[in-house]
């Protein structure tokens, strides 16, 4: 993100806290699919293996991740859909 200034607001929330891979990221994959550019999807997880596949998943894509916390085991992804 440019500037260093505060991340976008999320548009959209995906919840996925409680399941474990592949359920994430695919769950993931699809609600990005359906959103607009400019959305912002915020994806709430506690899968460990999240904090690689979703970078992995970003990273094959058009779209950007904004954010990565952790915080006491849940981990919260900011994605801004690009295409």
């Amino acid at each position: 993100m440019a500037g260093g200034t505060e991340p976008p607001p999320a548009t959209h929330r995906l919840d996925v806290l409680g399941f474990h891979c592949p359920v994430p990221v695919a769950k993931t994959r699809e609600a990005l699919d359906g959103l607009q550019p400019g959305s912002v999807l915020e994806v709430l997880a506690d899968d460990p293996e999240t904090l690689h596949d979703m970078p992995l998943l970003i990273g094959r894509s058009p779209h950007n991740l904004v954010v990565v916390h952790e915080d006491r085991g849940e981990f919260r992804f900011l994605i801004e859909v690009i295409a």
